[in-house]
């Protein structure tokens, strides 16, 4: 099969680990840049070349969208710029893969997901957590209940950084906050550890958030609560001012699975059933961990699809929409809304 050609737009830090696991994949390369800055995509593009060629550097927008030989393009820009890149690209018939979140509210993705589907072209948010070796494990644990029923999740992402309005995570003209840049991952994973036990994430009966507002007015510290049908509870904090161990913790009837560190990069799980020798599983990166969902992409792309099974548009719309109402109860609101 021919190589599979990548472009990114927004070649920042999280650019880099996405062109890592690219430059190690077989079968796929990195094809070209395009950010705001040239000498900084400029110099991006060297880190990567491959053969002894570095990926082209496109000047404008439309030159990278002109180009027919790419096959997928990766959007890495700040939160608040994903939509009108993401437009872009869909109308131009290229197929995206967006770093999370998608877009910073329901609106915006409900917008790019009807273009999806309106042109036929492939859109997925890059949530690559769900595609780590490790989560195929602990699938495996809920799917056959081996906790028994699950009652509740507990998770945890904090880190301290210094505060700054103008960086992207207190701008709110960048869409910043703790919810958006790091909370997603607790959204996500609990709607993920719920379809995995139930076949399908039930309806919220109640949400709740309770936090400490930044001088800039975005989310610096969210503590959140998710109620489901029969009691089944999710707790959540995440924070740019804590510490944490940053653990995901699923509880059941006869046990309990524990992601203990950093969960939404995880090698490492436990299973402890009542009464049981706990049981430690341990499924390593190939890569850096964005390995799956590259692949994961590329499959979809190739059959044609215009989304993922693993990560669906309908996902993507109830994560965005569960962050809105956080912020809603927060009174976050940002300037472009």
């Amino acid at each position: 099969m021919a190589d599979f050609a990548w472009a990114i737009i927004g070649p920042g830090a999280i650019a880099q680990r996405f062109a890592e696991a690219v430059h190690q994949l077989p079968g796929t390369y990195l094809h070209a840049v395009f950010g705001r800055h040239q000498e900084r995509a400029a110099s991006f593009a060297v880190q990567w070349a491959s053969a002894g060629v570095a990926p082209l550097v496109a000047f404008n927008i439309d030159a990278l969208l002109a180009d027919t030989r790419i096959d997928g393009i990766y959007v890495a820009t700040p939160h608040a710029n994903h939509g009108e890149m993401v437009q872009r690209c869909l109308a131009a018939g290229k197929p995206v893969l967006c770093e999370k979140p998608l877009v910073p509210n329901l609106a915006q993705a409900q917008k790019l997901i009807t273009l999806s589907r309106q042109h036929q072209v492939f859109l997925m948010e890059a949530l690559w957590t769900r595609f780590l070796p490790i989560y195929g494990v602990v699938a495996e644990w809920l799917q056959t209940q081996a906790i028994g029923k699950v009652h509740g999740i507990q998770s945890s992402f904090c880190f301290t950084s210094d505060y700054d309005p103008n960086s992207r995570l207190y701008n709110p003209a960048l869409a910043g906050g703790s919810l958006l840049d790091i909370g997603i991952y607790n959204v996500a994973m609990t709607r993920w550890v719920l379809e995995m036990a139930l076949g399908r994430c039930p309806d919220a009966l109640a949400i709740r958030a309770d936090g400490v507002l930044a001088p800039s007015g975005v989310d610096q510290r969210v503590s959140g609560s998710i109620l489901f049908p029969e009691g089944v509870t999710s707790q959540f904090i995440c924070a740019l001012d804590t510490s944490a161990d940053n653990a995901l913790r699923i509880f059941g009837e006869r046990g309990t699975i524990c992601l203990p560190h950093n969960f939404w990069e995880a090698t490492d799980a436990i299973l402890h059933i009542n009464g049981a020798t706990p049981q430690q599983a341990h499924a390593p990166l190939r890569i850096n961990g964005f390995e799956g969902e590259v692949e994961a992409a590329m499959r979809c792309i190739r059959a044609g699809l215009i989304e993922s099974p693993q990560m669906p548009h309908s996902e993507t719309l109830a994560i965005i929409g569960w962050l809105d109402e956080f912020r809603r109860q927060l009174g976050v609101r940002y300037p472009f809304e």
